[in-house]
């Protein structure tokens, strides 16, 4: 690809549903460069300019708006109503979702190339967008049809892999979810909580086994070793150093989900701001 790759910075936050203005004040503030929205947000878009109006360089993205639920027309008509007050400041990412979730079903893929034909006709740039991506068929498309990949609930081994197949100038923004709190049964508890979900998945459970983790490792609860290697956990400096994996894997960007709840969100990104080398 010839564009620039958006510049989100090294760190952004994911967060499950649509921070408060002021939460986002503190990210920023923090040094984190980005707010990823995620639970497929609404296609109107209309809880972004809140958070843009009240930052000043914090990039807000989607992660990710789901291609089976949101009229593409209608997400393109608001990604440029946002573009024209906020240049530069807004990421779309999208993604086919959870097809199990879905009661009339074609091929995901399918969809997904068919989305895209659509924001291509309204205009929405491949510099502005990227896509959710787990296997290689749809890593590959993340690369010829947008700014790159947006891969949740993966590893640092996915980082380098997408990295390998994809190239140098492919923009990689994986998800990682954190629990601050040394004690590990405890940090994997909540991130068992958050991962169950997934558990009943295709797409996430291929991409495990793709990674190496096995039948035993995938089945309900989770192994210790995928739930560790999921969510990371332990002493602030002990997140951060796995987060800092993604990027020495070939991550230009790594979106950290704080679970735990709302109010250990900003906590949590202020104890981490210092080991991640952030500005707070």
């Amino acid at each position: 690809m010839t564009e620039l790759k958006p510049d989100l910075g090294r760190y952004g936050v994911w967060t499950f549903g649509v921070p408060k203005p002021e939460q986002a004040v503190e990210i920023e503030k923090l040094g984190y460069g980005a707010v990823w929205i995620g639970g497929s947000p609404a296609g109107n878009l209309e809880y972004v300019e809140p958070i843009l109006e009240r930052t000043e360089n914090l990039v807000v993205a989607t992660g990710i708006i789901n291609v089976w639920t949101a009229p593409a027309d209608e997400v393109a008509d608001a990604y440029h109503r946002v573009e024209d007050a906020y240049p530069g400041r807004f990421l779309l990412g999208i993604g086919i979702g959870h097809p199990e979730h879905t009661e009339e079903y074609r091929k995901p893929y399918d969809v997904l190339v068919e989305y895209l034909d659509a924001l291509d006709a309204k205009k929405v740039p491949t510099s502005r967008r990227v896509i959710a991506a787990l296997g290689p068929k749809v890593l590959k498309l993340s690369a010829q049809r947008s700014a790159g990949a947006h891969p949740y609930l993966t590893t640092p081994q996915h980082t380098g892999e997408a990295r390998n197949l994809l190239g140098p100038t492919v923009f990689i923004a994986p998800e990682h979810k954190v629990v601050l709190a040394r004690d590990a049964e405890a940090s994997r508890e909540i991130g068992r909580q958050t991962v169950d979900f997934y558990l009943n998945l295709s797409n996430y459970l291929n991409n495990w086994k793709r990674l190496g983790f096995t039948e035993d490792d995938v089945a309900k609860p989770g192994s210790d070793r995928l739930i560790d290697a999921l969510v990371a956990h332990g002493t602030p400096d002990a997140i951060a150093a796995r987060l800092n994996e993604h990027l020495d894997a070939g991550a230009d960007h790594v979106a950290i989900q704080v679970l735990g709840g709302w109010d250990v969100l900003i906590p949590t990104l202020t104890e981490l701001a210092g080991p991640l080398g952030l500005k707070g």
